[in-house]
């Protein structure tokens, strides 16, 4: 019987809702993580070389959008449906903040120096909240031209990048001075874009593809069509020889970088 045409894709179940969001740990002294979030409003956190399941973040009131890992792994943090952000203990799986928001929060990040979380949602404007003070109030920039879906940090900080959830491309923004310096053009609405652990790529998923950039001079290096609709992509960090999907079929698919073609285990 030829092998290829039982191949089972690579896959980690275990949400009970769609899978929304994707994020790898860097490499930390013990391995590096992946964590999803999902409609059915539990985060978790798993094991990323494996896909073996470690543990739920237990406190949400409605599906989690977005969700993240410190540049240790040792926090994580998600944004809701409830109207706020939370950041967790990753090792414990214990709520250490929840920042309130007026309305939907859609994307949130971990600055490279773990020291600030950017969130965004539906009220358009950017927070940037200081962990070391998680009561004080936010930094707001607040000309983004639509709703936010997704946010992430490059060039050391310096560059923040996010997207909307009504039209399409991707915006960088100066953080010093709050405004928009480059757009990256898609046709659809990017719902998810992430910086390489290695800052070369960007990466974005916009329905049914998933693009990668050059993160430094912004010219479009790779783009796949996905088999079914996406929400969100990730580049594995070891090798980057891999990216992970997921979407509408509540599935995490497993796809190999240089060519776009899916993993079979």
């Amino acid at each position: 019987m030829d092998s290829k045409k039982v191949a089972v894709p690579l896959v980690c179940h275990g949400h009970s809702r769609p899978v929304v969001d994707l994020f790898y740990s860097p490499i930390t002294p013990d391995g590096f993580f992946l964590i999803s979030a999902s409609k059915d409003s539990n985060p978790m956190l798993r094991n990323g070389e494996t896909g073996d399941w470690i543990g739920t973040f237990e406190g949400h009131k409605g599906a989690v959008w977005s969700c993240c890992l410190d540049n240790n792994a040792l926090r994580a943090a998600s944004g809701s449906a409830d109207f706020t952000a939370k950041l967790w203990d990753a090792l414990t799986g214990d709520v250490l903040h929840s920042f309130d928001h007026k309305h939907i929060v859609r994307a949130c990040a971990f600055s490279e120096d773990t020291h600030h979380l950017l969130t965004g949602g539906f009220e358009k404007i950017l927070r940037i909240f200081d962990l070391n003070r998680p009561d004080a109030p936010p930094r707001e920039v607040d000309n983004s031209p639509g709703s936010i879906r997704t946010v992430a940090w490059l060039h050391s900080d310096q560059t923040i990048l996010s997207s909307c959830s009504e039209i399409g491309g991707v915006r960088l923004w100066d953080v010093r001075s709050g405004k928009i310096v480059q757009t990256l053009d898609t046709k659809s609405p990017v719902t998810s874009a992430e910086v390489s652990q290695d800052g070369r790529y960007i990466t974005t998923a916009d329905g049914s593809t998933v693009k990668f950039w050059d993160a430094n001079h912004f010219g479009l290096v790779k783009s796949y069509n996905m088999p079914c609709p996406v929400e969100s992509a990730s580049l594995e960090p070891k090798f980057g020889n891999k990216f992970i999907a997921g979407g509408e079929d509540m599935w995490v698919h497993v796809f190999d970088f240089h060519t776009g073609e899916e993993i079979g285990g």
